[in-house]
């Protein structure tokens, strides 16, 4: 669930160098290349996130540090890889928090496969960020301990082994679902994979027509799919989070991303998703994607 969002434009982006067996350069002075790994593709568990230590000037991972987040005020992140990969690469100093709307898309998953009759409130929960329609998801699963269970197995076959959705509310204000903590590296690993999922595009789908006014960070990007969440910590300050699936040479890359401004407010945070998208598009042409 979301609190009450405002209209905001575009964002700035990540990328990657020399990391592991992700990244492909040609000696040490052409830039690297984000691209499918055979090996860890098929490797079940997805591996635990790596950052990024090496770069090289000029590259997305190098502007990412180096030019552009030392601008940004507040916890950022930004996470890239290839469909149907499983390492993560991570940049940035924000790890983990309330998956706010973004949790939407596996809810979504999990009762349209229940349930094919409920299209029009998998429509309105995603295109529109719809609580009421979410909520309509919600129960269409039966009691929330079911429910609860249903998501995250959905979660769990998108290669996300560790996160729990809790069947009861922790905040009344907020929905129990959207109060689920993901983080950053597993919420990217479900990206990566959910368009292998069965009947995933009935999801994915959605993603790609989301409303105008939600349309900042990687709403930005031509061809995106993708789903974003926000709301307030009990203090008032806002997490604005965003992961999607964007196409590149090559096939698809999953891409997560996330801001928690110092000032608290949804605006600011984006703004900053905005900046990060920006900085991915003018990379593009560094990643390679992958496929099912």
């Amino acid at each position: 669930m979301d609190a009450p969002y405002s209209l905001r434009r575009r964002i700035a982006g990540i990328a990657s160098c020399c990391a592991a067996a992700l990244l492909v350069t040609t000696g040490c002075t052409s830039k690297p290349v984000l691209v499918p790994d055979a090996t860890t593709a098929a490797a079940g568990p997805a591996a635990p996130a790596q950052t990024l230590t090496a770069t090289m000037p000029g590259t997305l991972a190098w502007e990412f540090e180096h030019d552009l987040r030392p601008t940004l005020k507040g916890t950022v992140a930004l996470a890239i890889m290839p469909v149907g990969s499983d390492r993560v690469v991570a940049l940035g100093d924000w790890r983990v928090g309330p998956a706010w709307s973004s949790i939407k898309v596996p809810l979504a998953l999990a009762a349209l496969r229940a349930n094919p009759g409920y299209v029009s409130a998998a429509t309105s929960a995603i295109t529109n960020s719809d609580n009421s329609a979410a909520d309509t998801l919600w129960q269409s699963l039966g009691a929330p301990e079911v429910a609860a269970q249903a998501v995250q197995d959905v979660l769990r076959e998108g290669g996300d082994n560790v996160t729990k959705v809790p069947a009861q509310r922790a905040r009344a204000d907020y929905s129990a679902f959207g109060q689920a903590e993901w983080s950053i590296a597993d919420q990217l690993t479900f990206a990566a994979h959910l368009p292998c999922l069965p009947q995933a595009d009935s999801v994915t789908a959605l993603m790609g027509k989301i409303s105008y006014g939600q349309r900042w960070g990687l709403g930005t990007l031509t061809g995106a799919r993708f789903k974003g969440g926000w709301g307030p910590d009990p203090s008032g300050n806002y997490l604005v989070r965003q992961f999607g699936l964007l196409p590149v040479e090559g096939g698809e890359v999953a891409i997560a991303i996330a801001a928690q401004p110092t000032s608290g407010s949804f605006d600011e945070g984006t703004t900053i998703l905005t900046k990060i998208s920006d900085l991915i598009e003018k990379h593009l042409g560094e990643l390679r994607g992958g496929a099912c």
